[in-house]
């Protein structure tokens, strides 16, 4: 009863049992018995409850085929595990139909929640993502707290009118329907975040060039008259002969520093597009350019003003 409680409450089966001492059999052994009976079908004693549709050695395949391996290796197309596609699973191997009713229940005895994933690209080198967490940019503080420069990240992004954030309550089986202007317009955003809570941003109505990238950074060194530390991903634009001759122009007070290649998670200026879109212009409807840029604008002026929330 104590293995089968502190796998529910997240611990890895593989773990408690090795803990406990025993078999690794006996913790799904246990876990199936507690599915067919409850807590009194662990008690010593004859069990009692409905018979079991899972035995010990199908649960263990279940939890090691969710925690270790990816649904395409099954010959699923869908890269997320889900009640159903997990109940299919189950039926293939073992010919065993199983609710999703069932399977979520099974899944949180298995200490299993059901949550967001985070996507990383598969072109990422991890080994230099942990390398630049380690080494890299603890050397850059370093050097910035030695001279007394300002850390600053720096991302680019863009909104279009058509982007909404959110549910909403409708009678069943009538999708709402949320109407607005069929011409689609967009918005470019650059900001950098420091690691002190300042912020600053420019919203621009066509892409982002390296003209654009060089007033962003003349705006940026007008209000700093100590050195700036400017952190930001190898985009091409960031590369080009007239971005890397505008650094130049400000003899030595701006240093850039590049974030390992397709680690967007590494940049915190990217919260700022998630705070912008999800709070700011993804639950308006936009009839406009006036209206979606105010938005914009208004969204970012009042984070800017909000340290402590850029700082987190």
């Amino acid at each position: 009863m104590r293995a089968v409680q502190r796998v529910q409450e997240g611990e890895s089966p593989e773990v408690v049992i090795k803990t406990l001492g025993f078999a690794r059999a006996c913790i799904y052994n246990w876990l199936a018995r507690y599915r067919a009976g409850g807590w009194d079908a662990l008690k010593t004693g004859k069990q009692t409850g409905r018979p079991k549709k899972l035995n010990g050695r199908q649960i263990a395949w279940v939890y090691k085929t969710v925690s270790e391996k990816d649904p395409r290796q099954l010959k699923f197309e869908f890269a997320l595990w889900t009640r159903a596609m997990i109940a299919s699973a189950i039926r293939q191997r073992f010919g065993v139909k199983l609710s999703l009713t069932s399977v979520g229940r099974l899944l949180r005895q298995l200490g299993f929640t059901c949550q967001r994933p985070l996507y990383r690209a598969y072109q990422q080198n991890p080994d230099v993502v942990r390398q630049w967490k380690k080494e890299v940019f603890p050397e850059i503080k370093r050097e910035a707290k030695k001279i007394g420069a300002a850390i600053y990240f720096e991302d680019e992004s863009g909104v279009r009118s058509d982007f909404h954030n959110g549910r909403t309550w409708a009678p069943k089986g009538k999708t709402p329907v949320i109407e607005s202007t069929g011409a689609r317009f967009r918005f470019n955003m650059i900001t950098a975040i420091s690691t002190r809570g300042y912020m600053r941003f420019m919203v621009i109505d066509s892409g982002v060039n390296a003209a654009q990238i060089c007033e962003f950074l003349k705006r940026l060194m007008h209000d700093h008259k100590e050195s700036v530390f400017l952190i930001w991903d190898g985009h091409p634009v960031h590369r080009s002969r007239q971005v890397k001759e505008c650094i130049a122009s400000f003899e030595g007070r701006l240093r850039v520093f590049l974030l390992p290649s397709y680690s967007p998670e590494l940049n915190p200026a990217e919260q700022v597009w998630n705070n912008v879109k999800t709070h700011g212009t993804g639950r308006k409807v936009m009839f406009g350019p006036d209206q979606l840029k105010s938005a914009l604008l208004g969204r970012l002026r009042k984070l800017q003003k909000l340290p402590k929330l850029v700082l987190s």
